[in-house]
């Protein structure tokens, strides 16, 4: 693992690991799921505090697996969100890409803000924002992530 300060030790399990560069950042299954789903309601994809256990493991398996191979066998937000797949690109990047870059964000984010790296400021109409802890400036800037509410995922009444 890197010594860089840029590059945290984000660890809060052995479950699932993702790897961007040499930067390595491993999750317990449970926080790994909170993570995604917080990722999909960002994108829109989802209502969080509709999103029951089904819909969860969905979407664990797309941001692990990918869109393609999730829907093949998963569940029907699985199914919901493979039929929209071509239409899930922002920037050229696909769905399991802002999954991946979202929860990596987030968990950058806090592992800076547990080491006192970065400060919360919360802004009006915005939420939070985050400035360097020795330096005040801005950091952690949003990446921008699509908006894809067109798509949001409603069950379909059993």
């Amino acid at each position: 693992m890197s010594r860089d300060p840029l590059a945290p030790r984000y660890r809060t399990g052995d479950d699932l690991a993702l790897c961007a560069g040499a930067v390595r950042f491993e999750f317990s299954r449970e926080d790994f799921a909170a993570r995604v789903v917080a990722a999909a309601a960002r994108l829109g994809l989802v209502d969080a505090h509709a999103v029951g256990d089904a819909d969860r493991d969905d979407l664990v398996a797309i941001a692990v697996r990918g869109a393609r191979e999730a829907a093949r066998d998963g569940g029907e937000l699985a199914e919901h969100l493979g039929a929209h797949r071509h239409r899930l690109v922002h920037e050229g990047r696909d769905l399991v890409h802002w999954l991946r870059r979202l929860v990596m964000r987030e968990a950058w984010i806090d592992r800076h803000v547990a080491d006192g790296h970065l400060e919360p400021v919360f802004v009006p109409g915005r939420g939070f924002a985050y400035r360097a802890a020795a330096t005040g400036a801005p950091a952690a800037e949003d990446p921008g992530a699509p908006d894809w509410s067109a798509y949001l995922y409603r069950r379909t009444a059993a």
